[in-house]
């Protein structure tokens, strides 16, 4: 993303500066086609869009948890630091970056927002200069002020990692929990993100049933399955753990040959304007969110 010409990018900044109100109004609309009931919410998306004016603002935990690099600690202070992935080093900016003393192969992320990854399978053919100055721009966007979500406000580190791959080297499943105050409702199953494919989302029940909540879904055959993978009934109980302090939060994890891995807490998915759930599904999953009140206290990180 070249933020120097990206003048949608901008435009979300200024909208965001005047009034974050704003700027939830007007991709709200523009998502779903009317104005966000911010007085008497009932969707998700909606619920969303008020947790970020009243709830996510200033809250010490969902900032701690939405940082990529701090919320190891919660995860750590809910006794389960061994479904954490291996963190190979942190840096303030991709000059830090001593290439010498990584490994051949490692996942390189900023610890805020969505995207700016960089997977390296084979260090040795990797374009550093090009690396560099894709984290560097990266590193310039402002991710509070693009959708305003104010938990993005942090300090930015880079993360370096172990990289997650199936035995054939693609990139593994990623399973996204959809929690509802502490209770993981459902699964989003994650396939096909090698690059060549379109990647396909299929939401599950706990019982391992196809749930079609999303307009991908809707054409599917009756008879369609995906075999229960071996480990996902744990993240089912990893989820709700992780959960449990949270009027709604998804959580992401990967499974690496059974084993759990955790990938991110997401309070914002896409921003709260998702075009891809299914307006009756947004409402069921706005019914299943118990708001606290606006002057709720804020909760404590760890």
């Amino acid at each position: 993303m070249d933020i120097r010409s990206n003048a949608n990018l901008y435009f979300r900044y200024l909208l965001t500066a005047i009034s974050p109100r704003l700027n939830i109004n007007f991709f709200f609309k523009r998502c779903h086609g009317k104005r966000p009931d911010l007085r008497n919410p009932k969707t998700l998306d909606e619920k969303i869009q008020w947790m970020k004016l009243h709830y996510y603002k200033d809250n010490p935990l969902v900032y701690q948890c939405a940082d990529k690099l701090r919320v190891r600690d919660y995860v750590q202070a809910c006794g389960l630091g061994h479904i954490l992935n291996d963190l190979i080093s942190t840096y303030r900016s991709a000059d830090e970056i001593d290439w010498t003393v990584l490994p051949d192969q490692f996942v390189l992320k900023w610890n805020f927002g969505c995207g700016g990854n960089v997977i390296c399978r084979d260090k040795s053919a990797l374009d550093k200069n090009q690396v560099i100055n894709e984290i560097s721009r990266f590193q310039k966007i402002k991710a509070h002020l693009i959708a305003a979500e104010p938990q993005y406000r942090m300090e930015k580190v880079l993360l370096c990692e172990k990289l997650i791959e199936t035995d054939d080297g693609q990139p593994p499943v990623d399973y996204k929990f959809y929690c509802f105050n502490g209770e993981a409702k459902y699964v989003l199953c994650c396939v096909g993100r090698d690059g060549q494919h379109k990647p396909a989302f299929y939401f599950f029940d706990r019982s391992w049933q196809l749930q079609r909540l999303n307009r991908s879904s809707l054409d599917l055959p009756a008879d369609f399955a995906v075999p229960k993978p071996a480990g996902i009934d744990a993240l089912f109980d990893y989820a709700e753990k992780l959960s449990k302090p949270f009027p709604f939060v998804r959580a992401d994890f990967y499974l690496e040959n059974g084993r759990a891995i955790f990938g991110e807490l997401t309070f914002t998915p896409a921003g709260g304007f998702d075009a891809g759930r299914l307006p009756e599904s947004d409402l069921l999953f706005g019914s299943m969110v118990q708001l606290p009140p606006a002057n709720a206290p804020k909760l404590s990180a760890v």
